[in-house]
C-alpha cells in the first residue's frame, strides 16, 4: 500500500507494516469496548512505534545522494563491478540503503550501502550484466530503505546524465586470424638463450626463429618467442568496409576485445586501427580501443 507516490520520493508500507498496521487496529477497537488503561497503553507504544520507524527511515535518505558512475570496463554478456560514488554529508549516521540501479538491457543486482562509517565519499559496488554492446544510458538510480523496523519502505530516485559504453564480449581471442600481432625485441643473441613458446609470424622477424612444428600444424608462419625477449605492443586492425553487418561482424569484434583483454593481462600496450569510409582512425591503450569498438558498424554494401 502506496502512502505517498511522487517522482522523486515514494512512501510504501511493507507486508510486515499491513500486519503491524492491523494488529495496531486490533488492539486500539479493543481498548475502546472494554475500556482497558493497559489495551490504550498498549496501542499507543505500537503508534509511537510506527511513528519513530517512519522518522528514522526517512533521516536515512537525507544527506545523500549519488554523484556520478565511475569509468570501468563493462563487456556484453559478462557480469561486472560498476562503482557508483555517493555523496555523504552525515557520514557518520546509520544509513540502511538498498542501492538499485535501472539500466535498460542490463541486469543490475542492487547493493547495499550500511553508512556510519565517517566516510564522506563512499562507493557502492553494483554488478552489472550487459545483454549487448553499444552505449547504455542509466535511466536512474534508487536509494530504499525500511529501517530499523521494516514497516514503512521509502525510495529516493536520482536521474544521472552520463552514458555507459558496453564494448563487445571478449571471446575467441585465442582464434584471433588477423595479420596483426604481438612484436618483441630480443635482448639476447642467438644460442644464449633458450625458446618459451611461439607467437605468429611478423614484419621483421628473423628467419632464423621460425617454429617449423608450429607453422605446419598451423598452416602459417610462426616464430620461437626466446628467453629474455620482451614484448612492446599489441597492433590491430579492422577495415570497415570489408565487413557487413551481422553475427559475423560481432564475432570480429569479440575477437578483438579477447586480444585487447588478454594484452591487458599480459602487460603488452595495445593499438587499435580502424579504416573506413570517415578515414583512418587509431585508438591507443586499452580502455581507448575498447571505447572505439562500442559504436562501430559495418559499412560493407
Amino acid at each position: 500500500m502506496y502512502l505517498w507516490k511522487g517522482s522523486r520520493l515514494t512512501i510504501r508500507v511493507t507486508r510486515l507494516g499491513d500486519v503491524y498496521l492491523g494488529m495496531t487496529g486490533m488492539v486500539g477497537v479493543m481498548g475502546v469496548y472494554t475500556n482497558n488503561n493497559l489495551l490504550h497503553v498498549v496501542f499507543g507504544l505500537m503508534i509511537g512505534l510506527l511513528l519513530v520507524s517512519g522518522w528514522v527511515s526517512r533521516a536515512s535518505l537525507q544527506a545523500i545522494e549519488p554523484v556520478r558512475i565511475e569509468d570501468g570496463s563493462l563487456f556484453a554478456r559478462l557480469r561486472g563491478g560498476l562503482r557508483l560514488r555517493l555523496s555523504d554529508k552525515a557520514p557518520s549516521r546509520i544509513r540502511g540503503l538498498e542501492v538499485r540501479l535501472k539500466i535498460p538491457n542490463c541486469r543490475v543486482e542492487p547493493s547495499f550501502f550500511p553508512g556510519g562509517k565517517g566516510d564522506g565519499s563512499p562507493t557502492v559496488v553494483l554488478q552489472v550484466r550487459p545483454e549487448k554492446r553499444g552505449p547504455a544510458q542509466p535511466k536512474y538510480i534508487e536509494l530504499r530503505t525500511s529501517y530499523p523496523f521494516g514497516f514503512l519502505e521509502k525510495t529516493k530516485l536520482f536521474h544521472l546524465d552520463t552514458t555507459l559504453l558496453i564494448a563487445p564480449h571478449p571471446g575467441g581471442h585465442e582464434n584471433y586470424d588477423g595479420d596483426r600481432g604481438d612484436f618483441s625485441e630480443p635482448d639476447t643473441k642467438s644460442g644464449y638463450s633458450s625458446p618459451v613458446g611461439a607467437r605468429p609470424f611478423v614484419a621483421g622477424d628473423s628467419i632464423n626463429r621460425i617454429h617449423w612444428k608450429r607453422t605446419a600444424q598451423r598452416g602459417e608462419p610462426w616464430v620461437r618467442v626466446m628467453e629474455g625477449d620482451h614484448p612492446k605492443g599489441l597492433l590491430l586492425e579492422l577495415d570497415l568496409t570489408e565487413w557487413k553487418p551481422g553475427r559475423n561482424f560481432e564475432r570480429e569484434l569479440e575477437r578483438l576485445s579477447g586480444a585487447i583483454l588478454q594484452a591487458r593481462l599480459q602487460k603488452i600496450d595495445t593499438v587499435l586501427t580502424i579504416l573506413g569510409r570517415h578515414g583512418r582512425i587509431e585508438a591507443a591503450g586499452h580502455l581507448a580501443a575498447w571505447r572505439a569498438l562500442v559504436r562501430l558498424e559495418a559499412e560493407a554494401i
